[in-house]
């Protein structure tokens, strides 16, 4: 990837979420080579499915405004981010706002949650989506996860699913956290971790492995330690095999679940 510049890694992935967020039904996941193809849209009981592979419950599905779950995501951050009422809860990557709606309602009236995301059609789609289903304690901001739109030391719990991977600037996302925080304050997020070396053709691969959520993976250590410098304490990052099951669908014959896995990425700000 050392010849791509960041800005065109960045483009590459807006333009891919663009198309996604454009599509009227569903796509199935975000990280299968596919998803950015108007011919291969999943149905919305594809994504349902996809969803429950994830970690998301029946109830979670049904909770959210339709078109809302786009499918999108390699696990549930809000099965590990034990959200309180009155909590202010931010989305790095928000997409439709699937994970914000859940957070919402674990929140209530007295929280807040904050989605922001860098692809204009995927804010528009959220902003339709709360004003569907009357979210009065949530918002969407137009930013990159690399400078957020967030003040210093306002935020209780940060979730993310399956976007930093795709930042080609991670220590920078980890940082910007950091400062968005207060004092007292937790990751928890669902991200792709490698497992072993990436072989180059998938590391050089931007069109499908780099924006499908496989070529950007950091290592398990390589995570540890941009989170610790950081600042992050009490970090904590588990790779889950039994994720490599629905990897090995992101890109057919591809055999990524070799090298890449899921993983639950946790970490307190002191």
């Amino acid at each position: 990837m050392s010849q791509l510049s960041n800005d065109q890694i960045r483009q590459n992935v807006r333009s891919r979420y663009k198309e996604i967020a454009l599509q009227p039904v569903e796509v199935g996941s975000c990280c299968s080579s596919a998803a950015s193809s108007s011919s291969s849209l999943g149905s919305p009981e594809t994504s349902k499915n996809v969803s429950l592979q994830l970690g998301y419950t029946g109830e979670d599905l049904t909770a959210a405004p339709e078109g809302a779950n786009l499918g999108l995501g390699c696990g549930n951050p809000q099965a590990i981010a034990e959200l309180i009422p009155g909590e202010v809860v931010l989305d790095l990557g928000s997409g439709g706002g699937f994970d914000c709606f859940l957070a919402s309602r674990q929140v209530g009236e007295t929280g807040r949650v904050i989605g922001v995301d860098m692809t204009p059609e995927m804010i528009s789609r959220a902003r339709h989506n709360a004003t569907k289903g009357g979210y009065l304690n949530t918002e969407f901001r137009l930013g990159e996860i690399e400078h957020l739109p967030i003040a210093d030391g306002t935020v209780d719990v940060i979730i993310s699913n399956c976007v930093i991977n795709l930042s080609p600037a991670k220590q920078v996302v980890f940082d910007e956290a950091y400062r968005v925080m207060r004092s007292g304050g937790r990751l928890a997020i669902a991200d792709v971790v490698t497992t072993s070396d990436l072989p180059a053709e998938i590391k050089e691969d931007l069109d499908s492995m780099y924006s499908g959520c496989i070529s950007g993976a950091s290592s398990v250590e390589e995570i540890k330690v941009m989170l610790t410098k950081s600042g992050f304490t009490e970090v904590h990052v588990e790779p889950k095999e039994e994720s490599k099951s629905f990897i090995k669908d992101w890109v057919p014959g591809s055999n990524v679940e070799q090298y890449i896995a899921s993983a639950v990425i946790k970490a307190m700000k002191p």
